[in-house]
């Protein structure tokens, strides 16, 4: 059992959307017994293609935890081929979507198994099983959410718009089709309710299209605030970028100012902590004036020895409320 000196002593929820999430998860499991962490991913990225389900901020969470996540590309698995994508590309089949031949076996086999009636959550567990992983992954929901981006060339899904058009369009809105409908995962909704509960982590993912989707589902909001449990974030901006992905360009374009400010704002009386870079210590008062508690600490993610720093600063600044 892997344990801290300093941080918490009960069980983490950790919320997280793809590749910010799945290195702070990493880093959590480091730290973390298995009893202690669950993680729920972001499942409103889902979609079909080659009329296989692909759920990518589950799978970047999956090859994170199981140490075999491509860190250069910044998603899929390390050492990958791309027969498959070749051969469909020779036959003239739609290619923008890149599956290499080892993540396709996880496409097939998850596509195989949710036909066969299983629960997304048991696929989800029996695939993280085959991947040698302990901690507990969880789909934010059993029903299906898919996320809508309205732009300048009109309501794009969510795939279409970050992979096939690379983020070019400007957003305007964003749309959760199916969240008035879909119902938190009840294990999550368990947890939430669990006295042992010590800290609700949001993973520095982005906060439109990784976390508001889970934040959508009827009555998770809610919850969250009403856990007993300190609701902390962590900022997925530093010093005014992105680390990877739209958010800062998103932020601009649903006229919010790019900053790690404008982050915790935005996520308002949800919070109750916020873990700024040191970048942006200087926005440290100006959200403790929001009744959000400030930890400053190194946020970038570059090793697994910085993504378990930054857990120890998280888990760290959670074991505070306690004291």
């Amino acid at each position: 059992m892997a344990n801290i000196e300093a941080g918490v002593g009960g069980k983490v929820l950790a919320l997280s959307g793809g590749v910010g999430g799945a290195k702070l998860c990493r880093g959590l499991a480091a730290r973390l017994a298995v009893e202690q962490l669950t993680i729920v991913a972001n499942t409103g990225d889902d979609f079909d293609y080659w009329d296989l389900r692909i759920c990518p901020d589950l799978d970047s969470v999956m090859y994170a935890l199981a140490d075999l996540n491509d860190e250069q590309r910044g998603w899929g698995l390390r050492d990958e081929t791309w027969r498959t994508l070749i051969a469909m590309r020779r036959l003239g089949g739609d290619e923008w979507f890149q599956i290499g031949d080892q993540d396709l076996a996880t496409h097939i086999l998850r596509t195989q198994l949710l036909r066969a009636d299983q629960s997304l959550s048991a696929v989800t567990k029996q695939i993280t099983a085959g991947l040698g992983i302990k901690h507990i992954l969880l789909p934010m929901s059993e029903q299906s959410v898919a996320t809508k981006v309205n732009t300048d060339q009109g309501w794009l899904d969510f795939q279409q718009y970050f992979v096939r058009d690379q983020c070019q369009p400007e957003v305007r809105e964003l749309h959760f089709e199916g969240a008035d409908d879909a119902q938190l995962n009840p294990q999550v909704h368990s947890l939430l309710m669990d006295e042992g509960l010590a800290a609700i982590v949001v993973c520095p993912s982005n906060p439109f299209v990784s976390i508001d989707p889970i934040l959508s589902l009827s009555g998770c909001r809610r919850l969250l605030m009403e856990a007993a449990a300190p609701v902390i974030a962590v900022s997925p901006i530093i010093a005014g970028r992105a680390v990877k992905g739209p958010a800062a360009k998103m932020m601009r374009e649903l006229n919010m100012p790019a900053t790690a400010f404008a982050v915790a704002e935005y996520y308002g009386d949800l919070l109750d902590g916020y873990v700024l870079d040191e970048a942006d210590a200087h926005y440290a008062e100006d959200i403790e004036a929001l009744g959000i508690k400030v930890c400053v600490a190194p946020t970038l993610m570059t090793d697994l020895s910085s993504k378990i720093a930054l857990a120890d600063a998280v888990l760290g600044f959670a074991a505070s409320y306690s004291t």
